[in-house]
């Protein structure tokens, strides 16, 4: 199961990537949650992947008797999930927005709405 999961991360994470590397906004907003869902999944992997075992100390015991799952990362990917929502929620408002003042979603062209630089004699700035 683990080597499924790796392999699937992997992809997650190349065609996060890829789609992070294009130039306009929305694709780079779906590459950037893929990204985050894959590294959310590599954390949830590593606390490793025990099915029907549930994380219980019986009396007398320290430790549970058997191996079982991890529950810090999965604590930790809750987090992330809700933190991940909020950037979603927000770099989507700022695309929509920057759609509606500037009628694209190619970085390159909004690069030309930018004021332009100010040179003086000397070809500085």
């Amino acid at each position: 199961m683990e080597t499924a999961l790796a392999l699937l991360v992997g992809a997650m994470t190349a065609t996060g990537i890829y789609l992070m590397l294009a130039r306009n906004l929305l694709r780079y907003l779906f590459g950037l949650i893929l990204f985050s869902n894959a590294a959310n999944l590599a954390i949830f992997a590593a606390g490793r992947l025990t099915r029907a075992v549930p994380p219980l100390v019986e009396a007398g015991l320290n430790a549970p008797a058997t191996p079982v799952a991890n529950a810090l990362p999965q604590a930790m990917i809750l987090t992330a999930i809700v933190i991940g929502f909020g950037l979603l929620a927000f770099a989507l408002a700022l695309i929509v927005a920057s759609y509606r003042t500037l009628g694209t979603l190619d970085a390159d062209t909004m690069r030309l709405a930018e004021p332009p630089v100010a040179h003086d004699a000397q070809g500085t700035h």
